[in-house]
């Protein structure tokens, strides 16, 4: 008799029954996943049809499944298909258990094919030969006869002088020290960071610079750096339970320089790179796979980045040659072509922002390539990965620093290098020019900044260059199109006017997350940020010091340093509680391109009832007209009188009217206009610096202003605001008059062509002022 199978309701932070009938399916085949059973180990059976009977002869059966995802590896006709799952017992070839309710989908024509290969044949083409990382045996032979009839082949002589060479020089790396006392300390954290990266350097890149060419003092040297780093203490203080991101870095140093210089060591010392390898990507595995469960929890963003910067290189290198090496590629392969990526849709966003979009997708990159050019598995075919690109292209273009959401520890530089290379590799993958515009204007307006923390701390441009030349083609550069992009899944619109032109430019990007403030998310839901001719004006503020410090708690992920309302004095919640985290949501509720504007809707109720339970609505609304002027309706309402403070960062001082402001910076400046609030005019103040935050974090960094437009209270608010930003060499003024005699408040607005707009705000008549 089959047992009881236990269908538990889904969470927020796990993962999700799909797909059904609400499912936006954008690939062929769909995606399936489940919760898991709490057995350990436990084996699934899916069943497919498009009968809700599952009649024999008509049902696809998947026998087998060792985890609570799956990617079949055939297509489906398009149609309506039904679909259930029992627990499977691989003893008796039956199912274990009942069968699950059964869910339904459609599944449209013409979608993307991207099946992926079972288990059983996966890995028959891939190589057991080493190399296998980037080059395999054959393409290694072939690339020395390009370099011999070329040095520059694929920037090969770059590559190696920048960095191969160095490193001969330079004194083998000795195991980190850790913090004093084993208490963590942002400057030790950030240099022993680096060391680390450096160490892959060394040894990835002496490796290959010796094979390449030859050289036996080469290999020599990089033999030296490797068993150095073989020797230190998987358990030590470059253990993953230590720092991650340190552990992280060894652990890929261990796998390229196992990988490259197999064949060059001996029994010993290969069995005692191996181990080291085996014990520090096994601690890694079993974080990943037992205790962060992201198959069940994949909303861990270091976990999740850990299955393409450590499982899928160090189980490449590792194949056939330790036991548990193969499961944990199959793991890694099933969860990127499966639940990849938790942090967005088909839509290409990615909920952190596009700061750690640049960081997760690089790691995502090499895996990509590795897994690609290791066994013909090519996940760039899947949605996300064709769309993803327009992310960054979208809402951090290359001329802002300040303008757009999330953790970002460029500090206030330009964007980083990085995130143009990530760019260029999607150009090679969709043969999308704008993302190579993107990378060359990177290129162009950031020289010198490659050995900033935030790039060098993680990438060497030289190696990443010279990789991308042997693998993908270079594409042709085309300026992006105009206009505007909703990240559906995500919550977040981003506005480009002129992105080609700097002297015309207009960014401008807001969020209202079903995210809320998880991760590297902050409590910005309805925020906005505004970047023009040049310039950032609207900013997020505060500076991105170090996850935890009181710069990041206190001030950077709350609510008081956004664009954004404090109702009653509070925002949204944004502490360390994941499920209260991600219950602190927003969503976009519409986003237009219309005539002659763009009009966006946001309800970001959820997140201030987090704090502030009386709040019975939250909604702000964005008209963007003419590619010229803002103008912000602010709906709030709520259950007992609240007042509404109105905020604004700027990187400086603001000149504050009775309800005007405006800011003038180097190059262009806004000035805005409370033009109408039902509950009364504001008070106008403006603070400089962080509250709260240690003065010490910041010490020479730039400090911000925070323009507060205080508004009575009321148990209804309707606050209209003008925003028109400019360059300081073309000044602009938008003249507007309001009419609010009858039910609603007609604002009417007027350019210098005499064009006309206007905005309808709805009245309510019972305000309900009071006060303390």
């Amino acid at each position: 008799m089959a047992t009881f199978l236990d269908e538990p309701k889904p969470g927020r932070l796990t993962i999700q029954y799909a797909p059904d009938a609400d499912s936006a399916i954008v690939e062929n085949p769909p995606r399936f996943s489940w919760l898991p059973v709490i057995e350990d180990g436990a084996l699934y059976v899916l069943r497919l049809s498009q009968n809700a009977k599952f009649p024999d002869g008509k049902t696809r059966v998947y026998t087998g499944i060792p985890l609570n995802f799956f990617t079949p590896h055939d297509v489906l006709e398009p149609g309506t298909w039904h679909w259930s799952y029992a627990v499977w017992d691989a003893q008796t070839g039956q199912p274990q258990s009942g069968w699950s309710q059964t869910r339904s989908f459609d599944l449209a024509p013409d979608l993307p094919q991207t099946p992926l290969p079972g288990r059983n044949t996966r890995l028959a083409q891939a190589t057991r030969a080493h190399p296998r990382l980037w080059m395999t045996e054959d393409r290694l032979k072939a690339f020395q006869k390009d370099i011999a009839a070329d040095p520059d082949h694929c920037t090969w002589a770059t590559f190696f002088e920048n960095s191969v060479l160095p490193w001969m020089d330079r004194d083998v790396m000795a195991e980190p020290a850790g913090y004093p006392n084993h208490q963590r300390v942002a400057s030790i954290w950030r240099q022993t960071y680096i060391d680390c990266q450096e160490l892959l350097y060394a040894i990835r890149h002496l490796a290959i610079g010796g094979k390449v060419t030859g050289d036996a003092e080469m290999v020599a040297r990089a033999k030296e750096w490797l068993l150095q780093a073989a020797s230190w203490n998987p358990a030590g203080t470059t253990s993953r339970a230590y720092t991650d991101e340190w552990a992280f870095r060894v652990n890929l140093a261990l796998a390229w320089g196992y990988d490259w210089l197999h064949d060059e060591l001996s029994d010993e010392d290969r069995a005692k790179v191996r181990d080291a390898l085996l014990a520090r990507t096994r601690e890694t595995a079993d974080h990943i796979i037992r205790h962060a469960n992201i198959h069940l929890f994949p909303f861990d963003s270091h976990a999740v980045r850990a299955v393409s910067a450590v499982l899928i290189p160090a189980s490449i290198a590792l194949l056939d040659e330790a036991p548990e090496a193969e499961g944990w590629l199959h793991y890694a392969v099933e969860f990127l072509f499966t639940v990849y990526s938790p942090w967005g849709d088909a839509d290409g966003g990615w909920a952190e922002g596009p700061h750690y979009w640049m960081t997760g997708m690089a790691y995502l990159i090499d895996a990509a390539n590795l897994l690609k050019s290791h066994t013909g598995l090519d996940l760039y075919q899947r949605p996300f990965f064709q769309h993803t690109g327009d992310f960054p292209l979208y809402t951090k273009a290359p001329d802002t620093r300040r303008a757009t959401f999330g953790d970002d520890s460029t500090m206030g530089d330009l964007p980083a290098v990085k995130i143009g290379y990530n760019l260029r590799q999607f150009a090679g993958v969709t043969g999308n020019g704008a993302y190579q515009w993107y990378y060359d204007e990177i290129k162009r307006g950031n020289p010198g900044t490659e050995m900033a923390f935030y790039n060098w701390g993680w990438w060497d441009f030289h190696f990443d260059e010279m990789v991308y030349r042997t693998d993908f083609p270079l594409v042709e550069a085309t300026p992006p199109e105009d206009g505007m992009r909703w990240f559906k899944g995500i919550g977040w619109v981003a506005i480009q006017h002129g992105m080609d032109d700097p002297e015309n430019h207009i960014q401008f990007v807001m969020k209202s997350s079903p995210f809320g403030s998880i991760s590297h998310s902050h409590g910005d839901q309805n925020a906005f940020c505004l970047s023009a001719f040049g310039e950032d004006l609207a900013i997020q503020s505060g500076h991105y010091v170090a996850f935890n410090s009181t710069m990041h708690q206190s001030w950077r992920r709350q609510t008081r340093s956004k664009n954004a309302l404090l109702i009653n004095g509070k925002g949204q919640y944004a502490g360390q509680d994941k499920p209260r985290a991600m219950r602190s949501t927003g969503q976009i509720v519409t986003a237009e391109q219309r005539d002659d504007h763009i009009f966006i809707q946001g309800d970001a109720t959820a997140a201030y009832q987090s704090l502030t339970p009386e709040v019975s609505l939250a909604q702000r609304d964005v008209y963007f007209v003419r590619s010229q002027y803002f103008v912000i309706v602010d709906t709030v309402d709520a259950q007992a009188p609240m007042s509404i403070e109105w905020l604004l960062h700027a990187n400086g001082p603001m000149h504050l009217g009775e309800t005007s402001f405006r800011y003038t910076g180097e190059r262009a400046g806004f000035y805005g206009q409370f033009l109408w609030s039902e509950a009364g005019a504001p008070q106008l103040s403006q603070q400089e610096g962080f509250p709260d935050v240690d003065p010490a974090e910041y010490d020479g960094l730039p400090v911000s202003t925070c323009l507060n437009a205080a508004f009575p209270k009321a148990t209804r608010h309707r606050i209209a605001t003008l925003i028109v930003p400019y360059p300081l060499s073309a000044p602009r003024r938008v003249f507007s008059f309001l009419d609010d005699q009858g039910y609603d408040c007609d604002l009417y607005f007027t350019d210098a062509d005499d064009r006309s707009f206007k905005v309808v705000v709805p009245k309510t008549f019972d305000a309900g002022s009071a006060s303390d």
